[in-house]
């Protein structure tokens, strides 16, 4: 009398998937063995894709019956055994043996006979066939994917799958988290430890509850995904998902990733207050501080091995109070700077304007990078490029293409990129008074690094240095300076100003702003260009070619 084992098996050990499939086939399969009354000595349950060998339940149960335990199967279907020729041979070779005698299926007659596994072997045949042409249908459905600009594998950290749409999402709660760690590491002062920790502090961390490795660091910060471009079979393609972050802000990092072969962490320690802001007027080292008796000292490092440098120390207080004293000349009136935020706000209306011509340029260099990746699939498909070269070159492309959206976007919004740091310096120089005044050692730091740059020098306990521009400015035109109307910098063709210009301009209500204004917005970029009209100069901006036929009239100054 025949025994048999009853084997169900589905393809997944995902339990949302296939929830029905072993339970079906274990129903079906006990209702055809009462029904035949066959002897059933195991029921085996097997939860993993018959695809590939290394089956363990299906491994132990040939092994189970080549011992005599067994010498038939019931299965739901001969692909439920098999789907590949090696699994597929080791059951017909154990029924041209002998160790196996019976082969049961509730939708399929089988007899051990020649012809019995002739169609055994069919069945199997087409079983491999068709995980085969599933596996085809899979990848060109995903390829199809990929040429969509869908994002075919699993999301990354900072995206979540949507199953409904077979699309990636940005993950409200961990995507903020990467465009962090980007800035955080764009900065330069920070390592992929700060952002394993950084991670660890908001939540993300191992399934041991450790910090996340630095391979997974190092892969978030060069994974294009997150500004909308995307790896997938070692070519870069463009998404159509939602970017967390700027393609500038990557450029960013991989700038710092590059250049970052060796770091060294900052000293610990309480830091000094001007340390880093001067240097030794006499050998040009830098400044350090030390404390002595409670008190803190600036010094020269006297580093410079081929000067002997003899200058002395000098206390904080001293030099605090010499800071303030430099600071104070760089403050702008209240009024003027309200004045120049309001004439800021028409600069955006009318720059905006001329954004548009930029715009369709850069459109026109989009469209020239899309017809180069063109060409260049082309000639990969022609043979005329090796994989090699057309995979590194297309990620240039591509690189280029996203930088020039960037730079397009930027343009639709309108060309501010010269006004945002000017409003920034109004907003500083107006404050610059007060910060002198009653503002903290750290700001007064901060400050005087924008207004002098590395020009401050300390020279027998006296700092002293020039600024920079724009700052120069200030100082030079607070004491006298030459009024503009309050027409703007722009007055009309034919202008006509009295005899007495100055008398005149005194008459200008307090609301005017001087000339500095002019060549404040020339040394942040702007090309303003001066004009001569009749014993009036004005800063006429320089927008088309009327302008420049314009300076061609004589030149008078006041």
């Amino acid at each position: 009398m025949n025994t048999y084992f009853l084997y169900a098996r589905k393809s997944t050990d995902v339990e949302d998937k296939q929830v029905l499939s072993i339970e079906a086939q274990l129903a079906e399969l006990r209702e055809f063995a009462a029904r035949e009354h066959l002897t059933i000595i195991a029921e085996l349950i097997e939860k993993q894709s018959a695809k590939t060998m290394g089956r363990p339940v299906f491994n132990s149960m040939l092994e189970r019956i080549e011992a005599g335990e067994a010498s038939g199967i019931l299965a739901w279907h001969p692909d439920r055994l098999a789907r590949n020729s090696m699994d597929g041979g080791r059951i017909i070779y154990l029924l041209d043996v002998g160790k196996l005698t019976s082969l049961k299926f509730p939708r399929m007659w089988f007899e051990n006979t020649p012809q019995g596994k002739l169609m055994l072997h069919n069945e199997f045949g087409f079983s491999k066939y068709y995980v085969d042409s599933l596996s085809e249908n899979t990848k060109r459905g995903l390829r199809e994917k990929v040429r969509r600009g869908e994002f075919p594998n699993r999301a990354p950290f900072g995206y979540l799958n949507d199953y409904r749409t077979k699309k990636i999402f940005v993950d409200r709660e961990r995507g903020p988290l990467v465009a962090q760690a980007f800035e955080l590491y764009a900065s330069g002062k920070s390592t992929l430890d700060d952002v394993r920790r950084f991670l660890a502090e908001h939540g993300v961390r191992t399934r041991n509850g450790k910090l996340v490795g630095r391979t997974f660091v190092s892969e978030m910060l060069t994974n294009p995904i997150y500004y909308g471009h995307f790896r997938c079979g070692g070519e870069v393609h463009e998404g159509i998902h939602e970017p967390i972050i700027s393609k500038k802000l990557f450029d960013q990092v991989q700038a710092v990733l590059n250049r970052r072969w060796r770091y060294s962490p900052p000293k610990k320690g309480e830091p000094k207050a001007f340390a880093g802001l001067l240097r030794c007027a006499e050998c040009g080292a830098a400044i350090t501080a030390e404390i002595q008796k409670g008190h803190t000292y600036y010094r020269c490092t006297k580093k410079n091995k081929l000067k002997r440098c003899s200058q002395p120390y000098v206390r904080e207080e001293s030099l605090a109070a010499q800071v303030s004293a430099l600071l104070a000349p760089y403050s702008l009136r209240a009024d003027w700077a309200h004045e120049m935020l309001t004439r800021l706000e028409d600069e955006k209306k009318q720059s905006a304007q001329s954004s548009a011509v930029l715009a369709a340029k850069k459109r026109g260099d989009i469209d020239r990078v899309n017809l180069r990746l063109q060409k260049l699939l082309d000639s990969f498909l022609d043979g005329i490029v090796d994989r090699e070269t057309y995979v590194a070159e297309k990620a240039r492309l591509m690189s280029q293409k996203k930088s020039l959206e960037e730079a397009e976007r930027t343009l639709a919004k309108g060309r501010q990129a010269w006004l945002e740091p000017f409003t920034e310096w109004i907003l500083d120089a107006r404050n610059a008074g007060q910060i002198a005044v009653t503002g903290s050692l750290g700001e007064k730091k901060a400050l005087a690094k924008k207004v002098f740059g590395s020009n401050l020098v300390l020279d027998c306990k006296k700092a002293r240095g020039c600024a920079a521009k724009p700052w120069s400015f200030l100082p030079e035109n607070s004491a006298s300076f030459r009024w503009v109307p309050e027409g703007g910098f722009e007055p009309p063709r034919r202008f006509n100003p009295p005899a007495d210009f100055k008398s005149a301009a005194s008459a200008v209500p307090p609301l005017g702003l001087p000339n500095t204004y002019a060549n404040l917005l020339n040394s942040l970029g702007k090309n303003w260009q001066s004009v001569a009209w009749k014993g009036k100069t004005r800063h006429d901006y320089q927008t088309n070619k009327q302008a420049q036929a314009v300076a061609a009239d004589s030149r008078v100054d006041l």
